[in-house]
């Protein structure tokens, strides 16, 4: 049976450089547009969603959390007040910097974890192996996916090979 760390820590670190690259799009397109880059940090794909600023700060906390709720490790505190594409590179930094103190030795065990999430009040509980798979890494991709379609809605030129990356 694959490992959970091998389910975690490096499918979250390929969507946080997922989420990196996009912040290179963003600067390049606002160079080629002279525009600035950190206009669109507030975009929203419709008005009650969060804004791109939201979705990464979401997606960051979807990764640090889902691997401190399994392992029992504390994760990192952000304040979530990034205004700035260089603010959410070093929020993306701060998470990929826990992330690479994780092994798998901290992920032995963590299928079998008690796991428990409120989302909005309402308490679920989960073992740690149904709460990554049906859970953690779903809503993880919920806001990369998200940040990817409100670029595309305003316009840069990002596809579907955008989100998938490279195979290397």
């Amino acid at each position: 049976m694959p490992s959970m760390y091998r389910f975690s820590v490096p499918i979250f670190q390929r969507g946080l450089a997922k989420l990196s690259t996009y912040l290179d799009k963003i600067e390049a397109y606002a160079a080629e547009n002279d525009t600035d880059p950190n206009d669109l940090v507030g975009a929203r794909l419709i008005d009650d969603m969060l804004p791109l600023s939201g979705q990464f700060q979401r997606a960051t906390d979807s990764a640090k959390l889902a691997i401190a709720r399994l392992t029992g490790i504390d994760a990192p505190r952000f304040e979530d007040n990034e205004t700035t594409v260089a603010e959410l590179r070093e929020r993306l930094k701060k998470t990929e910097d826990f992330l690479a103190t994780v092994t798998q030795e901290t992920m032995e065990g963590s299928e079998n974890r008690e796991v428990i999430v409120t989302p909005g009040g309402n308490k679920i509980v989960f073992s740690g192996e149904s709460y990554l798979a049906t859970f953690a890494l779903p809503n993880f991709f919920f806001h990369v996916t998200t940040v990817h379609d409100i670029l595309r809605s305003r316009g840069l030129p990002v596809g579907k090979m955008t989100y998938l990356g490279s195979f290397s």
